[in-house]
């Protein structure tokens, strides 16, 4: 999924961005309130990780600016104000969860994974379709009995068709949430992804779990859970 962070403090930016990276998001920064208001009205992200004391426009003018442009992504504060009221202010406001500074990374990267799971009003960590499981939490994937070797791209690639099963996704979207704006959008890869994916699966079932839908993208039908 693609994410937002907006921390004006260098090193926490280049450390959140590290870790949720590693860990398979595709993630963007702003180092401020205005740039973190340019890039939501460019960009369509799944969460945006929102700092409150910025230079600039200051964070809840940001959370009331991201709530005026009418997109669907999730909002999570991450702030050294930690009264009551501050918090109060943030959820009222449109925030979705408000985590304070000090933090634990993991509590962080759990609480962005409830966020993106309700997004999708996706209660369960396993996405399953048919004898296919993805495990959200572990990151893994396996068929019926079978584990599969796959990439965090690769994962994270299958895991947004598997949250959209019954609808064709086009190379555009699965650019739009998978990658970063460094990515080049006229460039094969998600073609290439599409392929590694497919033939990693075609080793354990003949079925066509991924199928290409002319002028509309990739689809995987919605079926029986039976792993």
């Amino acid at each position: 999924m693609r994410l937002l962070i907006v921390e004006d403090e260098e090193d926490m930016q280049e450390a959140l961005c590290y870790g949720l990276r590693k860990r398979g998001y595709a993630v963007d920064a702003a180092g401020n309130g205005t740039d973190a208001v340019q890039l939501c009205q460019i960009n369509e992200y799944d969460l945006v990780v929102l700092d409150l004391n910025l230079p600039g426009l200051d964070g809840m003018e940001v959370l009331q600016q991201i709530q005026f442009l009418g997109k669907p992504a999730k909002v999570l504060i991450l702030s050294a104000r930690s009264e009551l009221e501050d918090k109060v202010a943030g959820l009222d406001g449109g925030a979705s969860d408000y985590l304070t500074k000090p933090f634990h990374f993991e509590e962080l990267e759990a609480r962005i994974r409830m966020l993106l799971r309700r997004s999708f009003i996706q209660e369960e960590a396993s996405l399953k379709r048919g004898g296919l499981c993805l495990d959200t939490n572990l990151k893994t994937v396996r068929f019926n009995e079978h584990p599969l070797d796959f990439s965090m791209r690769e994962f994270a690639i299958l895991e947004y068709l598997m949250r959209n099963s019954g609808r064709a996704v086009s190379a555009e979207e699965l650019m739009e949430h998978i990658w970063d704006s460094q990515a080049d959008p006229f460039s094969n890869q998600v073609k290439v992804y599409i392929s590694v994916i497919r033939r990693k699966l075609l080793a354990v079932t003949d079925e066509e779990i991924i199928r290409n839908i002319r002028g509309a993208g990739y689809l995987i039908d919605k079926k029986e859970d039976i792993c």
